[in-house]
């Protein structure tokens, strides 16, 4: 699957309007339940219209979550691709990190939605994620490679690297309920997203300093 694999065809403004209707219903489905456990029934359900008709906009549930899917993948690889060579690693870094984490505020039902793609083995993204996705994580692990060679940042592997950026901003996302739990009702609010931008800030770029 490409990432303009799920484009739609042209649409009139009344129907693109049911579809964006019926995607923000099947994104709620999909998000709670997984792939496996949403039906169109709930779907169409959470559209407030009929099966028939919701079906005469997508095929199937598999339709709607591919379109899902290749909107979400396009979001969330977005800052990923704006890191930039000729920028200050520092910034660089600091940036991305940031957005990763807005990203885990503004959209936590599109982070549930990918990781229960992942947990079931990525059958619908697998081609994706060997091919543009891993593209696109080698090009920028080169970047960090040219700036630990410049002496910019300290050496260390900046696959894993990503990996522990994605891990740990998106955790905000995935294990929103926990997070809130744990931090009680008078640190788990709004605040807790800028109380963990500055906390894996010092992580990482303290972290990345040359001579660490």
């Amino acid at each position: 699957m490409s990432i303009e694999a799920a484009a739609p065809r042209r649409t009139t403004r009344i129907q693109q309007e049911k579809r964006e209707k019926i995607l923000e219903a099947a994104l709620d489905v999909f998000s709670a339940n997984g792939f496996r456990g949403a039906t169109i029934d709930q779907i169409a359900e959470a559209a407030g219209m009929s099966k028939p008709n919701l079906l005469y906009y997508f095929r199937g549930k598999e339709d709607m979550h591919t379109t899902l899917m290749v909107r979400l993948l396009e979001t969330w690889l977005a800052p990923l691709r704006e890191l930039d060579d000729v920028g200050d690693p520092v910034t660089e870094l600091r940036s991305y990190i940031r957005k990763k984490l807005e990203m885990s505020r503004d959209f936590p039902r599109e982070s549930r939605l990918f990781a229960n793609e992942i947990l079931q083995g990525a059958p619908r993204i697998k081609e994706l994620l060997e091919g543009e996705l891993r593209s696109l994580v080698d090009e920028k692990a080169n970047i960090i490679k040219s700036w630990m060679r410049a002496g910019k940042i300290a050496r260390t592997d900046p696959w894993h690297l990503i990996f522990a950026i994605w891990a740990t901003t998106q955790h905000y996302a995935d294990f929103d309920v926990q997070v809130r739990s744990v931090l009680g009702p008078d640190r788990g609010g709004d605040g807790r997203f800028e109380d963990a931008a500055r906390f894996l800030e010092q992580l990482f770029i303290d972290g990345l300093k040359p001579g660490k």
